[in-house]
């Protein structure tokens, strides 16, 4: 298994990615943005995303996105394909992400919002925290990305401060906050059945 930085050269996995992300995504019925194949080419062309080939197979794959000017990124689209899930790959590649991030973008804050504990362990292991969307990048491009998730209307509900994702941040500039205990899985599974009590009480309430 290969997973390297994407170039020009893979564009021509960009339909099976995009194929992939949005049979995820019903399934899931949450957490993950649909793409078209024209932006996770732009991602590879420049340089902007790392792929997982077994030989000339598709494997897995995660891009960067740049907001508010650089100031933050973010490591969107992390996909593994079915066939090779459970394996581990989906950390492998959200390490190689995170470390092509901090060479590309080493000033950049780091990011991530999503719903899935799997996400947020692997998040918490390279020094992500937990953090209130407040501290996330203010670029409404970015949140408006967020459209086609079906939970889209607690975001709208909450003014964009909350939703059920958890937003997580790595800091450069805060060695000391970095280096904090890992969190456990069971804390996240905690802070995610808080979240869905709450807002599915509200929208249950309003109905």
């Amino acid at each position: 298994m290969n997973i390297i930085i994407a170039d020009q050269t893979h564009i021509v996995y960009a339909q099976i990615i995009c194929d992939t992300i949005e049979e995820a995504a019903q399934v899931r019925g949450t957490g993950i943005a649909r793409r078209k194949p024209e932006y996770i080419m732009s991602k590879m062309e420049k340089g902007n995303a790392v792929i997982a080939l077994d030989g000339n197979t598709f494997a897995g794959f995660c891009y960067i996105e740049t907001w508010s000017h650089g100031k933050f990124v973010a490591n969107s689209g992390l996909i593994v394909h079915p066939d090779y899930r459970g394996q581990g790959l989906s950390k492998a590649i959200k390490k190689r992400i995170f470390e092509h991030s901090r060479t590309k973008f080493p000033e950049a804050k780091v990011f991530s919002i999503t719903t899935g504990l799997a996400v947020m362990k692997l998040n918490s292991n390279l020094g992500y925290t937990p953090v209130t969307f407040s501290e996330l990048t203010k670029d409404q491009t970015f949140w408006d990305g967020c459209q086609t998730c079906k939970n889209h209307d607690i975001l709208q509900r909450t003014n964009q401060s909350m939703c059920l994702c958890t937003g997580m941040l790595f800091d450069p500039n805060n060695k000391k906050e970095n280096e904090q205990k890992q969190i456990t899985s069971k804390a996240f599974s905690r802070l995610k059945s808080i979240k869905h009590t709450l807002f599915l009480k509200n929208k249950n309430n309003k109905t």
